[in-house]
Formats: C-alpha cells, structure tokens, sequence
C-alpha cells in the first residue's frame, strides 16, 4: 500500500513539474513576442519619421492649396444664397356651413372661405452686374440665377457672403433657358462675379461649385469637367449643359461653376441622382456663353428675346440618316417649315441637314435652337446645309420669335413625319416586299398633311402624282413639285386611296 502511494505521489508530482515548466515557457515566449513586437512598432516609427514627403510634391501640392484658397477669395463673396417665399391662397373647405377651422385652429382665424399659406424655397446666385444710382446712394446689383429658383415667389431675399442680408426683387425670368435675374440695394461695394469661355472648357478641366448646397452657405466643392455639350436636361430646356462631377445639391441651383482661373464658367442648374436628390457626381451647369447676352436684355428689358429660323427640327435615327447619307453627319434636321418663315424666304425646306450656322459646327437639335436664339433680329447669317448628298450655303435673315405665331400649326408645311418603310414596319402592317413608299409617323393636327387626311400608319407611294420609294426621293419632290398644291397617294390597309389636294 505504501509503494502505491509513493508511487502516485511521484507521477503527480512528476505532472505538477510539466505543468509549471510549460507555464514558464509560455511566458517566456509571449514575454519575447511582446519586445519584438514593440522593438518592430519602434523601428517602424523611427522609419516613418525618417521617410520625409518629397520636396518637390510638397511644394507642387501647396501651390495647388494656394490657388484653390485664392479661388475662394475671390468668388465667393460675389455668390449669395437667394430665399424665397411663395404664397398661395386656397379655398377653405366647410361642413354644411361651419368651416374647417372649427374643427382644425382657430375658429375666429379667417372667414371660413379663404386661407393663406407660404412655401419657402433656396438656391444660390450670382451678382454680375453693378449700377450706380440706388436709393440713399446704394448701388443696384443684378444677381443671375436660375429661373427654377425664383419660379412664381411672392417675396425675395439676398443674403451675402458676410451673413448680410438684403430684400430683393424680380427683374425678368426665362423658362425655356431656366434663367432669372434679381436685383437687391446695397451701400458697400461688392464685388463682382469675373465670367470666363464656356466655349473653352475642356473634358479633365477643373472644375469648382461655390454656392449654398442644403443651406449651408458659402460652400465649395471641387471635381472635374466629365463632359460638355449635354442634352436632357429638365422638360423644356434648350441649354446644352457641362457635365461636372463636382458635387453639387439642391441649394447649388444658381450659383457658380468656375475654371482654376476664378472664372465663371456655368450656372450651376440640376443633378441625376439615383438617391432620391443626393449628389452622386452627375452635376450639370448651363454654359456662361449661354446666358451672357441675357445679363443685358434681363436688365434692359425684364425678358430674353429670341431669333427666329421657322422650322422644326429633329435629331434623325440611324435609318434616317443611312437612308439620306448622313451616317456620323453632326448637326439637325429640318422635318417641317412654317410658310412664310425667314427659313422658307431663304430657301431652307424640309429634308435639308443643317450642319453649321457662320462657319460654327451644329452639335445637334438643342445647340440650333440656342445658336439661332442668340441671333438678333434682322441679323443675316449663313447656314451650311447637306441637301441631296452635296452641301450648300443658304443666306437667311432672322426675325424675332413670335410664341403665337411659332404655335400655329396650320402654317407648318407639310405636317408629317415620314420614315423610310422598314422590315419591322413590314411585317407589322403586313406589307408585301414589293410596297415602296414612306411610313407615315405622325401627323400633326390642322396642317396640311391632316386637312388633306392622312393618317398614321399609312404608307406614302406618291406626292402629287409622283411617285416616292425612299426619304431622298420624297423631300425631292417635295421641294420640286409640291409648290401651291399639295395631295398624296397612300395605301392603307388594303386599300390603295388619293387623298384630296391642298391648294395655299
């Protein structure tokens, strides 16, 4: 019995040993991995702190810092934040004579008919202009904007770089190329906003925002030109826009774009966001070249006149452009004429190319339309225009735009839209291979094409009694035969049909 016990006591004993000496051990190491790691941290602090920044980058970097502080110096205090307050009066509603406050406010608020309420809007502007003269010998400065930003506000208001704030007021506003303009008094002396070349800027250009993004003022971002020349902008704006990913928000709207220079290059205007309104660098800024003659007529005469051409234009497919030899042609297609227009006294028709304007490339449909808006009335100027393959120069002289005579359609000639007769189109409408003609797209109420009846879908096999096979042949005969009259042959359906004439 007593040999069993020393015997244990000697095996735990033995055991009691191993486990102290792995303990030790165990110290030991975590004891060294600890001084390498420390020694390590050391070396490598003491190599971060002998591996300096490159002298040469540095300075180039401080430079670059130096000229964006400049930047801000010098625009900023010539960009405001510009607060608006719409009002807007509504019907109160009332049950069986007792009105809506009785149960809802103040039932003495009000007469029960009748109710105000106020909508409070932001964005940014630009003081452009200076003019001596003011009230109490403060000056008047003119603050360019977008025409989004003032739309239909009851009360304006211009709060300066310096939290300074001042009442404004509405000078003129353009929907169509979302300008406005205001103005405000102000005894000290403000700077002024320098404009550069929109037509200079470049795609990898800088590119600087300064304005007041979600209220928060004076604020600058900075990025690059991603693009120039963009369409697509909000409904009915003729701009063609710098692209920027620059990050620009709501509240950037009026304010400035600028070059490396300091120099205003583009009115910041809207953003495509997939987030519901955030900036997610697609920013886009009407070209100053667009709004520089605006700056003048806004102050001279609260509004922005337009030139006049008399056409429609459109942005041809490829099948157009294949089917009239256009294919990588840059520039906007004439598809209707207003009868007596400068287009139709210059000898402009409908099928005709326009592929400059002075000597300038047209870019496409929305760049014309700004080109020739620019232009002033009585102004006669050169279009190159692509007709029949061969180009050709044609002299026009511009006359003011007239809405209400640019909206009578009865004077667009001919008043259709025509595409060449593809295989898709065959085989919806069930054609055989051998049916030559023009599909007919749209026919735009009382012009001549609809007082003489045609209909979309039909097919076009003639125009006054000649025959037409493809777009070339159809604007041909157009501007050769169609003079005082005008009628159609068309097959639809199954039905071959003459429409009746059109006599001007």
């Amino acid at each position: 019995m007593m040999n069993l016990i020393r015997k244990l006591s000697s095996k735990n004993f033995f055991i009691f040993n191993l486990v102290l000496l792995g303990t030790l051990f165990g110290f030991v190491l975590a004891f060294l991995s600890f001084s390498r790691a420390k020694g390590g941290g050391q070396a490598q602090a003491q190599a971060g702190q002998t591996a300096p920044i490159p002298q040469d980058a540095l300075s180039t970097a401080e430079r670059l810092q130096t000229a964006f502080r400049a930047i801000s110096e010098k625009v900023l205090p010539s960009v405001v934040e510009l607060k608006t307050v719409s009002i807007r009066r509504q019907q109160v509603p009332n049950f069986n004579g007792i009105p809506w406050e009785f149960f809802f406010g103040d039932p003495n608020e009000g007469n029960g008919r009748e109710r105000e309420f106020r909508s409070q809007g932001l964005g940014s502007g630009i003081i452009v202009r200076k003019i001596e003269g003011g009230g109490k010998g403060a000056a008047v400065y003119y603050v360019l904007t977008n025409h989004h930003v003032v739309g239909d506000a009851n009360e304006i208001s211009v709060a300066l770089n310096d939290g300074a704030e001042y009442a404004a007021e509405l000078v003129g506003k353009d929907e169509r190329k979302d300008l406005a303009m205001v103005s405000f008094q102000c005894p000290d002396n403000l700077p002024l906003a320098v404009l550069g070349d929109s037509d200079a800027v470049m795609v990898g250009d800088w590119a600087i925002a300064i304005g007041n993004p979600l209220g928060f003022m004076s604020s600058m971002t900075m990025g690059i030109v991603s693009a120039v020349g963009r369409t697509g902008g909000p409904a009915g704006n003729i701009n063609d826009f710098i692209q920027t990913d620059t990050s620009i928000n709501q509240g950037n709207s009026g304010g400035a774009l600028v070059n490396i220079r300091g120099e205003v290059i583009g009115i910041n205007t809207w953003i495509a966001s997939s987030s519901g309104g955030g900036s997610v660098g697609l920013g886009f800024a009407i070209p100053i070249n667009n709004a520089k003659r605006s700056i003048d007529e806004f102050i001279n005469k609260g509004e922005i006149s337009y030139g006049w051409l008399g056409v429609s234009l459109t942005d041809p497919d490829k099948d157009v452009t294949a089917a009239l030899s256009l294919t990588g042609k840059r520039g906007a297609m004439v598809s209707q004429m207003f009868l007596g227009s400068p287009a139709e006294r210059g000898g402009i028709q409908p099928g005709d190319f326009i592929t400059g304007l002075n000597g300038k490339e047209v870019r496409g449909v929305n760049h014309l339309t700004l080109m020739v808006g620019d232009l002033k009335p009585g102004e006669q100027v050169t279009f190159q225009v692509i007709r029949d393959g061969a180009q050709r120069d044609l002299r026009v002289r511009i006359e003011a735009r007239n809405n209400d005579v640019a909206a009578e359609n009865s004077k667009l000639w001919p008043g259709v839209y025509v595409v060449p007769v593809t295989d898709s189109i065959r085989e919806t409408l069930k054609l055989d291979s051998k049916v030559e003609g023009l599909y007919v797209g749209q026919v735009i109420a009382r012009t001549p094409a609809a007082v003489v009846g045609l209909q979309r879908q039909d097919i076009i096999t003639a125009v006054n009694g000649e025959k037409v096979k493809d777009l070339a042949s159809f604007y041909k005969v157009m501007r050769e035969k169609a003079g005082k009259e005008l009628w159609f042959d068309v097959k639809r359906g199954d039905s071959v049909l003459e429409t009746p004439k059109y006599k001007r």
